[in-house]
């Protein structure tokens, strides 16, 4: 798998390709905004889309997802618990925030542990609610990644604020979902800099003491 990263939308989220080398397929992890400029990339490097991530659905990680699908036909795959928030442009934020009302259905809702095996790829589905109900992250193990989404940053959490959002159910998600994976994995989260889970389980100020 070879991952490419591209920050886009007002607040700088950050769109992810993963990407077959050997089939050049690919999955698109939040496709924050700029569908026209996603389409460009995977087209320009001759590559087939497979379905579209999200691991949540605030109107920052969403806003490419309408045209993308309608272009390509890829499905979407999104936790089951974020149904709701997904279909509901007051809870997802897109009309409040970004001016523009999103509503989305998923083709797959998945549940925590559920493989996802797309584009040759096999990612593992790990349910991290708190920064939304049905937010989740997408574990490769056999790459040693995690996409993280809104749930784990370097340094820090996902913002706990927003409707549907809860500090304690946040940080016992990552402490039970996320914490046990090796030291090594790379953490690419929705936003800022990429971390690995070691150095999240020794300096992430939010995740201190508490059997970890």
């Amino acid at each position: 798998m070879r991952i490419q990263t591209y920050t886009l939308g007002g607040v700088g989220t950050h769109c992810y390709f993963l990407i077959n080398e050997d089939t050049k397929e690919a999955l698109v992890a939040d496709p924050a905004d700029r569908a026209d400029f996603i389409s460009e990339k995977l087209e320009g490097q001759g590559l087939k889309l497979k379905g579209i991530l999200l691991t949540h659905g605030h109107g920052d990680h969403i806003m490419a997802v309408p045209a993308l699908r309608e272009k390509y036909g890829a499905p979407l795959l999104a936790h089951e618990a974020e149904a709701a928030l997904l279909g509901d442009p007051r809870k997802n934020l897109s009309t409040s925030l970004f001016g523009k009302s999103v509503s989305l259905t998923a083709d797959r809702l998945l549940k925590d542990g559920e493989m996802v095996e797309l584009a040759g790829l096999s990612l593992k589905t790990l349910f991290t609610p708190g920064h939304t109900p049905g937010g989740c992250c997408y574990y490769g193990e056999g790459d040693g990644i995690l996409l993280s989404g809104d749930t784990l940053f370097a340094g820090s959490i996902g913002r706990t604020d927003f409707p549907g959002g809860s500090m304690h159910t946040l940080v016992a998600a990552i402490k039970d979902r996320l914490m046990p994976l090796p030291d090594e994995t790379k953490v690419y989260p929705g936003h800022a800099e990429m971390t690995t889970i070691g150095d999240e389980r020794k300096f992430n100020p939010y995740l201190a003491g508490n059997l970890l």
